[in-house]
């Protein structure tokens, strides 16, 4: 599985080959990817301004396109339940990988969120949240350490750490306004 790392790299790369297009479309592909990048990373302003800025014509053209923004739009209503049925469509290869990494992301927020905001929750409460079968999460649940009560069927989660946000240092974000500027001057 790609790291976080990888994902900003491909991300970065993806605004490059969007910015370098020919008459500043872009594919549909590099579209597609660069959404699923931005929703993977949870950075919902770039994602709707990438929507805005995809040509209509792009958007008819490539159905996963709009599969992709009702996912972010699940995503940013906390519909998980939603956010599961979406991802588990059928995706063209070239977002499969991304597809998997934002299910996982997913999950892994969902799990913090449980583990901050519950001291116990059902296990299919649980299951909805982070879209397994009641069995799947119970089981999930247990391997995060967290204690499962088979006669009641509640889970009680133990509260985690907060993930550490990736925050882009001033100096590169300065650096991408200064070449994006650069472009739409030339």
């Amino acid at each position: 599985m790609a790291s976080a790392a990888d994902f900003l790299q491909l991300g970065n790369q993806l605004e490059i080959q969007e910015l370098e297009s020919p008459s500043g479309i872009a594919t549909a592909q590099v579209y597609g990817q660069l959404l699923a990048v931005y929703i993977l990373q949870n950075d919902g302003n770039n994602a709707r301004y990438l929507w805005k800025r995809i040509p209509a014509s792009v958007k008819t053209a490539s159905p996963e396109l709009a599969l992709l923004w009702n996912v972010g739009q699940k995503m940013w209503q906390r519909d998980f339940p939603g956010i599961y049925d979406m991802l588990n469509k059928e995706w063209p290869d070239h977002l499969k990988h991304l597809i998997v990494a934002i299910a996982e992301s997913t999950r892994k927020r969902a799990c913090c969120l449980v583990s901050q905001a519950y001291s116990s929750i059902s296990a299919e409460d649980f299951a909805t949240f982070v879209g397994m079968s009641v069995d799947e999460a119970v089981e999930a649940a247990v391997s995060h350490g967290w204690e499962a009560d088979t006669q009641t069927r509640m889970i009680l989660p133990k509260k985690t750490a907060l993930p550490v946000e990736h925050v882009v240092p001033s100096e590169q974000q300065l650096e991408r306004l200064t070449d994006f500027v650069s472009f739409l001057e030339n």
